[in-house]
């Protein structure tokens, strides 16, 4: 009981430090922070396709499946948004009319 204790306090102490670090980021550190945020993803992901191949349980694989779920849409729409926010530092493409033959 008292490790359950230990880690839900670790637990609670890192939900708070994470919201109050996240809510002071500048919009100008956005897109790099969540880049890297992305790749920290990834290393999620990773372990959650180790825990399904090698757990042995069902709560394991169930877990280890909802892990990779996870972890593989944040990395797919983490890159997603990353991209279309530098799409907007990206000069304008300039479209050429076409003459009409005829």
């Amino acid at each position: 009981m008292q490790e359950f204790l230990a880690q839900l306090a670790i637990f609670v102490i890192a939900a708070f430090l994470g919201y109050e670090l996240i809510s002071r980021v500048p919009n100008l550190l956005h897109t790099p922070l969540m880049s890297a945020t992305n790749a920290i993803h990834g290393v999620i992901l990773v372990g959650g396709m180790i825990t399904l191949s090698t757990g042995t349980g069902v709560p394991i694989k169930i877990v280890g499946f909802v892990a990779v779920f996870f972890g593989a849409l944040n990395v797919v729409g983490g890159f997603w948004v990353t991209n279309r926010m530098l799409g907007m530092f990206r000069p304008p493409v300039r479209r050429v009319k076409r003459r009409e033959e005829g």
